[in-house]
């Protein structure tokens, strides 16, 4: 099995109601092997407060490509990458959102999500090796976190080597 790093950029709380604007992942065992998707809103609603976090107005949103053309790109290049035969894994540092919105455009626009059901979550995989959970894993990122998809997924790949060194018991 092969583990992905994902991050998500969006203009609200939720999919279906805001957009994903881009998303950002890594193959864990290999963090220069990337993809990076800009998706155009899929609604009208967006919060500025959110979408600011991305770096991205609202105009450059709406010239971004469709969500399906980036979603089918992303899937090819999880299926390209990934270890053959295996289930790819989900992982993420805040998998809650990043998952969400992830597994629902894989399914509106690809019609399947290539993860199955479920993720993992970097934190807690920290929490668990520290036996603390108010411990942070932030500190073992190398790649700037910058809210670049892209980055902010490196970044999170590389703490996930850094636990497998640390003793994390984990294939990547």
């Amino acid at each position: 099995m092969s583990w992905f790093c994902v991050d998500v950029e969006a203009d609200g709380p939720i999919p279906g109601d805001y957009s994903m604007v881009s998303i950002g992942a890594v193959l864990v065992k290999d963090p220069a092997q990337g993809f990076l998707g800009y998706l155009k809103p899929i609604s009208p609603e967006w919060q500025p407060e959110a979408l600011a976090v991305s770096g991205h107005t609202r105009e450059e949103t709406l010239e971004f490509p469709d969500p399906i053309t980036t979603m089918k790109a992303f899937e090819s290049w999880v299926n390209k990458v990934n270890e053959p035969g295996t289930q790819p894994i989900f992982a993420a540092d805040n998998n809650g959102f990043d998952w969400m919105f992830t597994c629902w455009y894989l399914w509106h626009y690809c019609g399947d999500c290539i993860f199955g059901f479920s993720s993992k979550n970097i934190n807690s995989l920290w929490h668990g090796m520290q036996r603390n959970t108010r411990e942070s894993f932030k500190h073992l990122r190398i790649t700037p976190h910058t809210h670049n998809p892209l980055d902010d997924a490196r970044g999170d790949a590389e703490a996930l080597l850094q636990m497998q060194v640390l003793g994390l018991k984990a294939k990547f």
